[in-house]
């Protein structure tokens, strides 16, 4: 079965358009995780715009203390820019999964993977500062970028995992170019783990086009999903949407 991340941040939005604690990050995440989600991601900012620090302190607390109250385990993914203050964030929150993107302060999304043959060197510094403190660390990549040179590249930066970036995928979904767009992230998909690294996906992912991305990249491990997610629920619920998900995730 893919995991479920569950990502929060546009929960933290909604919260922050009002001011106040309405809708609660951390109780959305921990009924996300009751729900059955396999875990619980974030994307803090600089500018604090959708997560802010304490979430991040605060969702890290409930989330070990739910692991302690039931079965099976739950993780935490971090994704951000490594600067130094968000390393230093993660290191001391400590979570599973550091997800590391190339996205510019301002930029409003994830938009670009990394251009790993140019980045090598920083990113094997980085990746190896965070993975001495027990966290996994999956960069951010482009699937059309992935080629030889860059499988030599990424392996050299000594990630654990990639993160194909999906919005490619989904917009080529229920088109005429459905296919040959799969075909680029079945083959990236496919050298990316002959070099060792695990899979996870993520952007624009939702209930209409995941099925689909599970047949045909049956590598992948993980997906995370918030904007889509977050939006159906307001029709479906969180619980059936969650339930709609890890029922296509298993197959």
């Amino acid at each position: 079965m893919i995991a479920l991340s569950v990502n929060v941040n546009k929960i933290a939005t909604l919260r922050n358009s009002r001011g106040g604690q309405v809708p609660n990050v951390v109780h959305v995440a921990q009924d996300a995780l009751r729900f059955g989600a396999n875990g619980i991601t974030v994307h803090p900012r600089p500018d604090g715009r959708h997560i802010r620090r304490q979430d991040v302190v605060d969702l890290s607390a409930m989330i070990k203390d739910f692991n302690s109250t039931h079965e099976g385990h739950r993780e935490f993914n971090i994704e951000g820019y490594p600067t130094e203050d968000f390393l230093q964030l993660v290191e001391h929150i400590g979570p599973d999964q550091v997800t590391l993107v190339p996205d510019p302060p301002e930029v409003l999304t994830s938009n670009a993977g990394w251009k790993v043959v140019a980045h090598a060197e920083f990113l094997n510094q980085v990746c190896q500062r965070l993975q001495a403190k027990k966290m996994r660390v999956s960069l951010f990549v482009d699937p059309f970028d992935v080629d030889a040179q860059f499988v030599q590249a990424i392996a050299k930066t000594q990630a654990l995992r990639a993160e194909l970036y999906t919005e490619m995928f989904a917009s080529a979904f229920a088109t005429p170019t459905q296919i040959s767009v799969t075909k680029v992230y079945a083959q990236a998909a496919q050298l990316l783990r002959a070099a060792g690294l695990g899979l996870n996906a993520g952007h624009d992912l939702s209930l209409q086009n995941v099925s689909w991305l599970r047949q045909q990249l049956p590598e992948i491990e993980e997906v995370s999903i918030g904007h889509a997610l977050i939006a159906e629920s307001l029709y479906l619920g969180l619980e059936e949407t969650i339930r709609r998900y890890l029922k296509q995730l298993q197959g």
